[in-house]
């Protein structure tokens, strides 16, 4: 494999992370903004997936990604979005390595679709549902559309790094990682005043 290749392959696996990681903040914006660099910028898809740098599919993802943006912003909704969201989640970031890699073997690239792909997704999404439920249970509820807000810009935001620095979009990743990981510990922790009343005994 020529230094070229690599250089490319490497970028692309950096995109294709990164999108995906994206994914669990918002499913379609993320593959709108990936068709759309296909189209216009500097991504190229993999065979099999130029469909979605068409404009029908173009058009599509917009208007879901308005639905999606939108939809977080009804009190209750967006429980119940997260519920939907987790596996289609899992799907986009599939999708999004394995739109990008072709360079690679089938079985090494939807493997590494699957595992990371679908695992970053999958550790984002889970992260912003664990951060709104913390919102709803100290604020009712309220803060809830700054915590949308805060998803649906981060998801674009990181899908334009992706595409333009990966390398950048990678450590975002790993930042991201962190945060969900430490988030969870959080949750499972025992309040402190249960710790206290158990040690009283």
């Amino acid at each position: 494999m020529n230094d070229t290749l690599s250089w490319d392959l490497a970028w692309a696996l950096g995109a294709g992370l990164g999108l995906a990681a994206a994914c669990g903040l918002r499913v379609f914006a993320p593959l709108l903004v990936l068709g759309l660099a296909a189209r216009f910028g500097p991504l190229s898809l993999s065979p099999g997936f130029a469909w979605a740098e068409s404009t029908p599919a173009l058009v599509a993802l917009g208007l879901a990604t308005l639905l999606e943006i939108s939809a977080y912003y009804v009190p209750w909704l967006d429980h119940a979005l997260d519920a939907i969201a987790a596996p289609v989640a899992l799907v986009a970031g599939v999708f999004a390595v394995a739109a990008l890699t072709g360079e690679l073997p089938p079985w090494l690239r939807w493997s590494i679709a699957i595992i990371a792909g679908g695992g970053l997704a999958g550790l984002t999404q889970a992260a912003t549902t664990l951060l709104r439920l913390k919102s709803t249970a100290t604020t009712g509820g309220l803060g809830n559309p700054v915590v949308a807000t805060g998803e649906w810009i981060g998801a674009i935001a990181l899908a334009v790094v992706a595409v333009l620095l990966p390398l950048l979009a990678l450590a975002a990743v790993v930042s991201l990682v962190i945060f969900a990981i430490g988030l969870a510990k959080k949750r499972m922790r025992p309040p402190a005043a249960a710790v206290a009343s158990g040690a009283g005994r």
